[in-house]
């Protein structure tokens, strides 16, 4: 199994890094061109593992997938000709439940092993079988899979009030409404640039949506989507630009962070502004500006967009523990989110945690290289990112996590000017 070898005290960098496609963006514009009729072109899209994945499952089903270009893929799901996900392919990822009301709406039936994804609490799929259910499907769980079925041919629109935000869930309705009979309403839907990005890709298509980025969206039913060939460049991935934004601030370095979209980061912009962080922002991208003052503790609550995003949580904590005083970070939205912090102790963190949902971290303490083994994609890259400031080397195990989230990220920081190694 590959892992990293990381060099520490790594300060003072200089250099350019460009922002990928988003990633939590793109696996859901894969599953969505099965509504789509023809061949549907997609841009920006980055080469990580969950994406490698998402595209053997389009391949598995049938459909010819080609890559056009560097982050390009060409995709024809006319040849589509099976209903049945493997089940080796959805365990791996939870977001390939994603692809159930695609398949749904083209065969009328479907065959879903249990999903997969990260260790980092439980995130059950009940709204999404509920949703499916008021829209006319009968679901039926037996032998660890789910059967969809189609009684009535089709789906049919719905009111439908979410119990609380998932974006997730909001992205598979989105997707289930845009060919249903009659008008889809969804209440308390997620606001993600993600779920606009979908909706974006969809209405070019043909479809009738809005309301996206707000908690009312709205989708009138259509009979066919897509233009043969149908294009969509996905947005840039706003994690990577904050993951980048947090390098900088951590090495002390001068880093330009290109290609992003400053308007998806305002509140981490905010959080940056509060614990000190020095940096220059433009149209598409910002400049972390290298200083010597110290940063400062603060309190952090993780909040579903527009608020600080929980996938930054686990750097940015980070970032704490080199802040002066006390801070506290109580996550929201994932149990199990905050147990990272452990290994951050292990390196010399000092780190509290008061219950599964919230630390108090006392800083600024000195880090200390060690033997890690990343149990997610955040924690892990977090793992890198303290690995660069400790005081010894490190050896970061099962970075295959980190490669689901971070396209040659080992690469792009060498060409940073850090001195980082895959050994295989």
């Amino acid at each position: 199994m590959s892992k990293f070898k990381i060099k520490g005290n790594q300060f003072g960098i200089k250099g350019e890094i460009p922002v990928y496609g988003a990633k939590n963006s793109a696996i859901k514009l894969l599953p969505a061109t099965l509504l789509l009729d023809g061949t549907t072109i997609l841009h920006n899209i980055p080469d990580i593992e969950d994406i490698r994945d998402m595209i053997k499952i389009l391949e598995a089903l049938g459909a010819k997938v080609n890559k056009v270009a560097h982050h390009s893929y060409n995709i024809d799901t006319t040849s589509v000709n099976t209903n049945i996900i493997p089940t080796d392919l959805a365990v791996k990822m939870r977001a390939s439940f994603l692809f159930i009301a695609p398949l749904l709406i083209k065969f009328g039936e479907v065959i879903f092993p249990h999903p997969g994804g990260d260790s980092i609490g439980r995130r059950p799929i009940d709204m999404t079988l509920e949703s499916l259910s008021l829209m006319g499907a009968e679901v039926v769980e037996e032998n660890n899979q789910y059967i969809f079925r189609l009684p009535h041919k089709s789906l049919k629109g719905i009111e439908y009030v979410f119990k609380w935000i998932s974006h997730t869930a909001t992205e598979h309705l989105i997707m289930a409404a845009v060919k249903a009979k009659g008008t889809t309403t969804i209440y308390n839907a997620a606001l993600e640039p993600e779920i606009q990005a979908l909706c974006d890709m969809l209405r070019l298509a043909g479809a009738k949506i809005t309301g996206d980025g707000t908690s009312e969206v709205i989708i009138e039913g259509v009979d066919t989507l897509g233009l043969n060939p149908f294009e969509y460049t996905n947005i840039p991935d706003r994690l990577e630009a904050g993951t980048f934004a947090i390098l900088g601030a951590l090495t002390r370095s001068d880093i330009k962070i290109t290609g992003i979209e400053p308007k998806h980061l305002r509140v981490f912009w905010k959080f940056l502004d509060l614990v000190g962080v020095d940096y220059k922002l433009g149209y598409d991208f910002i400049q972390i500006i290298s200083h010597n003052k110290p940063y400062r503790g603060l309190q952090l609550k993780t909040h579903e967009y527009p608020g600080f995003v929980t996938d930054l949580q686990a750097p940015f904590t980070l970032l704490l523990t080199q802040a002066e005083g006390t801070s506290v970070v109580q996550e929201t939205i994932f149990d199990g989110r905050l147990f990272y912090t452990d290994i951050l102790n292990q390196m010399g963190a000092n780190i509290i945690m008061c219950d599964p949902y919230r630390v108090v971290v006392n800083g600024p303490t000195k880090l200390y290289g060690r033997k890690i083994e990343s149990p997610d994609i955040r924690a892990g890259m977090t793992f890198l990112l303290a690995a660069l400031i400790s005081e010894r080397d490190s050896i970061i195990d099962n970075i295959h996590h980190i490669d689901r989230g971070y396209e040659q990220i080992e690469q792009r920081l060498i060409q940073l000017g850090f001195d980082i190694v895959r050994v295989n």
